[in-house]
């Protein structure tokens, strides 16, 4: 007989950040073989399953015991150990074996004993203590009931002294604070009280909802809500048309980070004076939320213009100086000493006046006001203030940018001068780290330099820019750039492993030159010449390896090449280009007729030598685009 599982880890409010986590691993929870379904809410981390055996089935083993010739007090010794009689153990052969019958548990036996040290297992940021003092339980928040469930049996433990049941609570304000459930009614009963269980539906509820009262849907911003409502519900507010006297960026930033709400924009893609904000409760029918709302966000919107006018009362070349007050990082000084290495790296690679007036301006913005208090917008504001005070086009928009990207799904600078001041803010910061000893280890990365180094791969990619990878980063953080190139071109654009793999291991020069070669690799592929092509390159890999032929410049006597397949080859190969793999592909005839009617390990020494020679030379010109021993084709597994 098979049963319905449901447990239900009951607390005060979750960070939104850290339940996907949570759920991740709770879905590995060992159910006896069933699959674990999961959902939460801010108040409740949820398993359910279905088709849990409602008992394990007995199971038979044989132990081995003893020799026989260690005679029948090792025997008595060996069942004593056991707990049975001696005469349940037999001589089989050589050796004392016991079969032995282990009978099956009930399931709830098997969970109860198993289900708390998964709860308080699970692995999140940093937990609390709330009970029994420091040697306590810990978890991420206070666990104030537990449902556990199999069938209609309840599942009996306890954890940090609160005892399983089959009582859950509802929404804290509109629902009832004592709700008996089923595994079956669980769902319908919470949704009775207020709490939509599933994540799936309060976010489509969230976005359908606010989408028709004008919304623009920020993809963080629902994620988080979604996390944060156990009923959410979407309500429209306004705002002073004058606030639209401020950048846009100021006001979304101020409406989104600090108070959860989307933004509306007009027919004419301008920010419009509304917003949408979205309730954790079933309505506001009095316009009380509403108008809290929209009193609030009148304060904050008055603080941003409040310090947009503080600070345009120092221009930001005026604020350079500050800057040695600024903490870049112990080890490698103020904010002053990373801008002048900024300014330097803009001009080794090539960065024009423009360029490098962004550089000298480009963290300026970190003294302000505005940024002191809304800190996402470092770069953004710099790039505002710039515009304001009468800086060039390319300087502002340099400096706006100069931050991108901040992610993989972000864009990258749209203008060189931003390219160039975004590239050498990172590698300034990579550099520095670096030479100082602060290079990530496994999760901990605390200088976000792999988004750093990401940001630099993405750029050089993106932008098609030709510095050399060389004169950008050497030792340990080019072999850790090399781990980021392959994470982009494989997790990022999609590339196969194994071409990834085969580009980058006959080196890298640009990545622009990088992408165009896995770009061949990838187009030529599917065609039929190229997996035998590959194939043969792989032999003759193996000829030269096993021939000890390792000559860095071999020479080819075109003079003793034997007529037919071996001098067509020869003459085939030399009349293409080898930076062209579909042509390159073309080769596979000749290379086939030579490997079917060619010997290469003749007897005769010169002979020999020039036909490994031939090959030597053949291979070196094919492995300028790819390595082809990393090609995994048809019948090989990796």
């Amino acid at each position: 007989m098979s049963l319905d599982f449901l447990l239900e880890i009951g607390t005060e409010e979750i960070p939104h950040w850290m339940i996907p986590s949570a759920l991740a691993q709770l879905e590995k929870l060992e159910l006896l073989g069933a699959t674990a379904r999961v959902d939460a809410t801010p108040r409740r981390l949820v398993v359910r399953a279905s088709s849990v055996p409602a008992a394990t089935a007995a199971r038979e083993e044989v132990v081995k015991g003893p020799p026989v010739a260690s005679g029948e007090k090792a025997a008595a010794g060996f069942a004593k150990k056991h707990g049975v009689d001696p005469s349940q153990i037999k001589a089989n052969g050589a050796y004392y074996e016991l079969k032995k019958t282990t009978p099956g548990r009930a399931a709830t036996e098997i969970l109860a004993e198993s289900l708390p040290s998964a709860i308080l297992g699970i692995q999140w940021p940093k937990t609390m203590y709330w009970t029994g003092g420091r040697t306590g339980p810990r978890f991420i928040r206070p666990i104030r009931w537990i449902v556990a469930l199999l069938g209609e049996e309840i599942i009996p433990f306890e954890v940090a002294g609160v005892k399983s049941g089959n009582v859950t609570r509802g929404h804290r304000k509109l629902g009832s604070s004592s709700v008996s459930v089923t595994t079956t009614s669980y769902e319908h009963d919470l949704r009775k009280n207020f709490v939509i269980l599933s994540s799936h539906e309060r976010r489509h509820k969230i976005e359908t909802e606010a989408s028709k009262l004008g919304a623009k849907i920020d993809g963080d911003l629902l994620e988080t809500l979604t996390f944060i409502t156990e009923f959410p519900t979407a309500i429209r507010g306004d705002f002073d048309p004058a606030y639209l006297e401020l950048p846009a960026e100021v006001l979304t930033t101020v409406m989104r980070h600090h108070q959860k709400y989307f933004s509306s924009y007009g027919v004419n893609g301008q920010l419009a004076p509304n917003f949408v904000a979205i309730m954790n409760t079933s309505g506001d029918p009095d316009g009380l939320i509403k108008h809290g709302n929209e009193r609030v966000l009148k304060a904050r919107f008055n603080d941003a213009r409040f310090f947009w006018n503080v600070d345009q009362q120092k221009k930001l070349v005026d604020r350079g100086d500050d800057l040695a007050h600024v903490t870049f990082q112990a080890k490698l000084g103020s904010y002053l000493e990373k801008t002048n290495r900024v300014v330097e790296l803009v001009k080794e690679l090539g960065g024009n006046a423009h360029a490098q007036r962004a550089a000298e301006l480009c963290k300026c913005d970190l003294t302000t006001e505005m940024v002191k208090e809304f800190t996402d917008l470092q770069g953004v504001i710099g790039g505002l203030y710039a515009k304001a005070q009468g800086e060039p086009e390319a300087v502002s928009r340099a400096i706006y940018e100069h931050y991108q990207p901040l992610s993989m799904e972000d864009s990258i600078p749209e203008t060189i001068e931003g390219q160039i001041v975004a590239l050498a803010d990172k590698l300034d910061t990579l550099r520095g780290c670096f030479s100082v000893g602060l290079i990530p280890s496994g999760s901990k990365d605390p200088f976000a330099l792999r988004r750093a180094a990401q940001g630099v791969v993405k750029i050089l990619a993106e932008a098609r820019l030709d510095y050399y990878l060389d004169s950008l980063v050497s030792g340990e953080l080019r072999e850790f750039m090399l781990e980021r190139i392959q994470y982009y071109f494989r997790e990022v654009r999609g590339y196969k492993y194994d071409e990834v793999n085969a580009v980058l291991k006959v080196g890298v020069s640009t990545i622009k030159d990088v992408e165009d070669r896995l770009k061949q690799l990838s187009a030529v592929r599917p065609t039929p010449n190229f997996e035998p092509l590959a194939a043969s390159f792989k032999r003759i890999n193996n000829i030269l390896k096993q021939a000890n032929f390792s000559e860095t410049h071999p020479i080819v006597d075109a003079a003793i090449l034997e007529e037919g397949p071996e001098k067509e080859l020869y003459e085939a190969y030399e009349q293409i280009e080898f930076n062209s793999l579909d042509r390159v592909a073309g080769l596979r005839p000749h290379v086939d007729r030579y490997f079917d009617k060619v010997m290469v390990n003749v007897p005769d020494q010169g002979v020999r030598r020039n036909r490994l020679s031939m090959l030597s030379h053949m291979l070196q010109k094919f492995s300028t685009i790819a390595d082809f021993s990393e090609i995994v084709t048809s019948g090989e597994q990796r």
